[in-house]
């Protein structure tokens, strides 16, 4: 199995005034192509910020990141932006969706910026739409659908650049308990197709759906272990 992400001993300092703080020690994982992972952790424990170096946000102030073969650790921000762009697709608590844009053109976003023709981009966006069970609301403006299906045009939006890996932040964070389940379901069946995920939460029901749970502690791995019987709830679609 080809190993997509490879972190290397690293460490994020972040300097407060004269204080240094040390959001991450020493990290050092491997997560391998096809694999459905959770980082879990309290606040403090570092998961934001190992999320947002694995995402390319950020840079560790000491140690290698490898993504898919390539070395990002010292890149700078152009080069880091393209990488985002081309290998990692973003779900985020909040949905970041454009209110004055339909969900077909929220979901083409990232393709404009890939170089992407109009006619392709709203065909693979259609297709993405349709891979969440939303092509019958591609028109639809975010403030006319459910909180679920915002979230669902989000995870459309991640996967529409075939990315190496959907990268989620607390998805189910501003979703009820019903709704969370139907997502969750839908991270199930991308994984079934063969998609990378990797997802940050605070929520142990949630991070039991994953395949794998990283627990993070005072910026160190305090655990990783493979979850044998991930959840899987099979509710409709929401």
């Amino acid at each position: 199995m080809a190993t997509v992400i490879e972190t290397h001993e690293i460490q994020k300092i972040y300097r407060m005034g004269a204080e240094k703080v040390h959001a991450l020690k020493s990290i050092s994982i491997k997560v391998d192509r096809g694999e459905y992972v959770a980082f879990m952790g309290p606040s403090g424990s570092g998961k934001s910020t190992l999320m947002n170096i694995i995402g390319c946000l950020d840079s560790p102030s000491s140690g290698t990141y490898i993504l898919n073969r390539k070395n990002v650790s010292d890149m700078s921000e152009n080069e880091l932006a393209e990488i985002r762009n081309k290998e990692i697709g973003f779900v985020f608590q909040t949905f970041n969706l454009l209110p004055r844009a339909s969900c077909l053109e929220n979901v083409a976003l990232p393709l404009i910026y890939a170089g992407y023709n109009k006619s392709d981009r709203e065909e693979k966006a259609f297709l993405a739409l349709k891979s969440v069970g939303l092509d019958d609301r591609i028109h639809h403006k975010p403030n006319e659908l459910s909180g679920g299906q915002r979230q669902r045009v989000a995870i459309a939006r991640a996967l529409v650049n075939d990315p190496s890996i959907i990268l989620a932040d607390e998805p189910t964070g501003n979703l009820d308990t019903k709704t969370s389940h139907g997502i969750m379901d839908l991270f199930h069946e991308l994984h079934q197709k063969g998609n990378t995920i990797i997802m940050v939460t605070h929520e142990d029901d949630i991070a039991h759906h994953a395949h794998r749970i990283v627990r993070l502690r005072d910026g160190l791995v305090e655990s990783d272990s493979i979850n044998p019987n991930p959840t899987v709830s099979n509710k409709s679609l929401v």
